[in-house]
Order: structure tokens, then C-alpha cells, then sequence
């Protein structure tokens, strides 16, 4: 079926110029490491200082968050319900909006609770449950009775403290012994989600008196970054039994297991002015981490109904742009016409993620596409993986333009998705106009993942096959 054409934009354009070799490329070189359990103090020690060097170039915290205020907390909610809005306006009888929406107009009533969650979470045999009992048999709950404690399952693997989070003001993070790497990744993302964390040196009874300071020193030193010193805590919830000997009158020896009683006075010690002093911002803490997450859930399922929009549009595209490269013998008027048509598919992705471009706007924004292919060597790259591809499976060349116009479509596809995933990291808000340039690193960094993304065999030589069976298909239709 032809195109009906409407787009004035394909009377002229910018000349888009591909053609230079792979200029940028990304190294990266991150050590792995895996789960260790050293008991030793030094080894804890030396251990959290090589898992903070790892993490301290990606993830910058301070050792005390800034404190929350309402207006800030009710701002997010009022976010959250934009997003939902557009979802709304954008998707007719979406089963995610009605959730959300829901969700959302509970928020508000959250912020004037006064019931708070603590979780105990941890990995496997740290000692979560017997904590959760010492807690509860203490007095905990009698001298805070709006205060419910609760466990996880072990962690790594079946993580589910994601899940828990937006439901906890205050998580004891519970370990035993050197912290591994995963344990200290998954601090480290807490943290960033403004999390309430203790971390609780459970089962101190197993080290010696002298052991036991020097692993709660080290530990307060390598994490100073993410919490402060009175935040971590050795405790011991189930101690070990000591066995006692007795000397009878008649000379025999009498032994048996004597149960201690559990150490974990300086925990309830911090608990106390946390849960009266900081009880407003622990809640406000945790309604703000559920609107940024209804907020996230709005916007996943916008930009996955926008990009159900997007997709057949690229396509329709990029065998337009094969079509005008494959049939123009003229290389001028070929990249003339490719980015006339370039400016039109940005202002039409722009239009479906709500943001505005005017031509000059759309002009500027396909030719710095371009020139980003250039400048990575996409071009040169594509053209000769195209090229060997349509030689080595013996494809018929329907003329000297084949490998242009299957090339042409390619870099228009990456263009499009490029762009796809650029608008869908934006803010969603009402529709402005697009006045602010784009932004090149975050629009280069997406073209150079999608070009990874997109450059498996299995999907090329099957691009190629739809490619040149189009292209023969115009070809006797002319």
C-alpha cells in the first residue's frame, strides 16, 4: 500500500554526513567479587575498605541525609499524580491507572500516621528471628505499641527487600561477619532511596572481648560514608550457652549448658530517640520513597503505551529512508532526503512523548544524530557489517544502491530508537515546547546502547533479509 505523505518537511533539509571511523569507545573495567565470610577483624576490616573503594566513585552520600519537610513529601505525591494523569489521558481503560490512582490518594492520609514498620532483614542464619523475639519479649512494644516489627526471608538469593521498602520506616540490617559484596551494594542502594538503615553486629559473643571492638571500630571507620558511628550496633540476640562445670563432694564432675541472657541494651538504646524523636520523618521518609515509586510505575507503563505508538512509526521511516537511498544515484540528494526525513521523525516521536519541536528544533536535532554517527563510526561500522552480510548469504544486489539503502534504514531505525529511549528518560509534565537543546552526552550514551543493542547477527541478517525484500518490491513496482 503507498504512503500518503504529509509532511512538508520531506520538500528540503539539512545534509546529514556519515562516514568517519569509531572515534569514542567505552572502557570498563570492574573487579568481581564474590561472597566471602571472614571472621577474622582485620579481614572484616580490609574487606569493607576494598567494597567502599568499588563504590565510592558511583554512589556520593552524606553521613546524614538532609531532614525531610512536608511540602517536599507532598510535591512528590503531586508528581506521582501527574504522571498518572498523562497515563490516564494517553491510555483509554488502563488497568495500571486505576491502581495507581487508588494508591495515590491514600498518600496524603499517610503523612498524619502514626503507626511505624520496623524490618529486621539480613542474609541466612544472622539471627532475624531471634532478634524479632528479643525485641518483642524486651518491652519494645510496650513502650511503643504503634511500632510493629517484622522479618524478611534470607537474602541473596530471593531478594525481597525491594519490595518491602516502601512499607519500612526503619530497617535493622542484620550481619554476623565480614560484610560481603552483595550485602554491601544492596546499603548502598538503601541509602540512595533516603532508607533509615541500623546495621546491627549480631552474634558478637562468637569473637573474643578484644576482637569484638576492634570489628565494631573497623566497621564504623570503612563505613563512616554511609552511616553514622551510633547507627551501627553489636549486639548479641541468642548467645551462645556457656557451659559450666561443678566439682561434686563425692569427686564427680557435674556439666551442662547454662543460657545467657541477650545483649542487645545498646540497640533498644539508639531504638528509643529514633522512634519518638525522628517518628515524623521516618514516616514522611517512607511516604516519599512510595510517590517516587507510583510516580516510576505511572511512567513505565506511559512510555511502554508511547513507544507501542513509537515503533510503527520508525518503521514506516526507515523503509521510506531505504527506499530514497536505494532509487537517488545522486549521494547529495540521498542525504538531503534522509534528513528531511530525519527532522520529520523527531518532531513525530517529540509530538507522542509530549515534547514540542519546532523545525528548526527538529533540523538541529536530526543533524546532531548525525553527526554522532560520524563521530562513533556507526556509519562506516553498519555499512560494512551490511555489506558482508548481503555478500556472504548471496544476496542479489538489485542494484549498486542496495547497501546504501539497507544502511540508510539502519541508522534511521537507530536514530529512532535512540530517540525513543532519550524522551523516555525526560520529566513527564504538560506539553511545553522543547527550548532547552538536547542533551549530547545522555542523547550519545543512548545511541551508543542501542547500537550494541542492535548489533547481534541474528537480528542483522534477518533486518537485511526484510530490507532487501522490500527494496525488490519497490524496485518492480516502479
Amino acid at each position: 500500500m503507498a504512503v500518503q505523505l504529509r509532511r512538508p518537511i520531506l520538500v528540503g533539509g539539512i545534509a546529514l554526513s556519515f562516514g568517519l571511523w569509531l572515534l569514542d569507545t567505552m572502557h570498563q573495567s570492574v573487579a568481581e567479587w564474590g561472597e566471602v565470610g571472614l571472621l577474622g577483624a582485620i579481614a572484616l576490616g580490609s574487606g569493607v575498605w576494598l567494597f567502599q573503594k568499588r563504590g565510592s566513585s558511583s554512589v556520593e552520600l552524606s553521613v546524614i541525609s538532609s531532614p525531610l519537610d512536608r511540602a517536599t513529601v507532598e510535591g512528590a505525591i503531586a508528581q506521582a499524580e501527574v504522571a498518572i494523569s498523562r497515563l490516564e489521558t494517553e491510555v483509554e481503560k488502563s488497568e495500571n491507572s486505576t491502581s495507581l490512582r487508588q494508591q495515590v490518594y491514600q498518600l496524603t492520609s499517610q503523612l498524619d500516621r502514626q503507626e511505624l514498620q520496623l524490618l529486621v532483614t539480613g542474609g541466612k542464619g544472622v539471627g532475624k528471628s531471634c532478634l524479632v523475639n528479643v525485641l518483642n519479649t524486651n518491652g519494645l512494644s510496650e513502650q511503643f505499641p504503634t511500632v510493629s516489627v517484622q522479618e524478611t526471608t534470607a537474602l541473596f538469593p530471593g531478594d525481597r527487600t525491594q519490595e518491602m521498602i516502601p512499607n519500612s520506616d526503619l530497617i535493622l540490617f542484620v550481619i554476623t561477619s565480614d560484610l560481603t559484596d552483595s550485602e554491601f551494594q544492596l546499603l548502598q542502594h538503601l541509602k540512595a532511596q533516603n532508607q533509615r538503615l541500623l546495621l546491627i553486629f549480631n552474634k558478637q559473643d562468637q569473637y573474643l572481648p578484644p576482637e569484638r571492638v576492634l570489628v565494631l571500630q573497623q566497621l564504623r571507620h570503612r563505613l563512616a560514608q554511609l552511616f553514622p558511628p551510633e547507627d551501627i550496633i553489636a549486639i548479641a540476640a541468642s548467645p551462645t550457652p556457656l557451659k559450666v562445670r561443678q566439682h561434686q563432694s563425692d569427686g564427680s564432675i557435674q556439666e551442662w549448658l547454662e543460657a545467657q541472657t541477650p545483649d542487645v541494651t545498646a540497640l533498644t538504646q539508639r531504638l528509643q530517640p529514633i522512634l519518638t524523636e525522628d517518628a515524623q520523618q521516618l514516616i514522611w521518609g517512607t511516604t516519599l520513597r512510595s510517590a517516587i515509586s507510583l510516580k516510576a510505575e505511572a511512567k513505565t507503563a506511559l512510555n511502554q503505551a508511547r513507544r507501542d505508538r513509537a515503533l510503527p512509526l520508525i518503521e514506516q521511516y526507515q523503509w521510506i529512508t531505504a527506499a530514497t537511498a536505494f532509487a537517488n544515484p545522486v549521494p547529495a540528494l540521498d542525504l538531503l532526503a534522509t534528513a528531511a526525513i530525519s527532522s520529520q521523525l523527531v518532531i513525530e516521536l517529540a509530538e507522542i512523548y509530549q515534547q514540542k519541536f519546532s523545525l528548526s528544533q527538529a533540523q538541529s536535532a536530526a543533524k546532531t544524530l548525525g553527526s554522532l554517527m560520524v563521530k562513533l563510526g556507526l556509519v562506516e561500522l553498519s555499512t560494512q557489517t551490511i555489506g558482508g552480510i548481503l555478500k556472504s548469504n548471496a544476496f542479489t544486489y538489485i542494484a549498486g544502491g542496495a547497501v546504501q539503502g539497507v544502511s540508510a534504514a539502519y541508522l534511521t531505525r537507530l536514530a529512532g530508537l535512540s530517540l525513543i529511549e532519550y524522551f523516555q528518560d525526560q520529566e513527564i509534565s504538560e506539553p511545553t515546547a522543547a527550548d532547552n537543546p538536547l542533551n549530547l552526552d545522555r542523547l550519545k550514551e543512548k545511541l551508543q546502547t542501542v547500537f550494541q543493542q542492535n548489533q547481534r547477527t541474528a537480528f542483522l541478517q534477518g533486518f537485511v533479509q526484510q530490507a532487501v525484500k522490500r527494496l525488490r518490491l519497490n524496485s518492480a513496482s516502479v
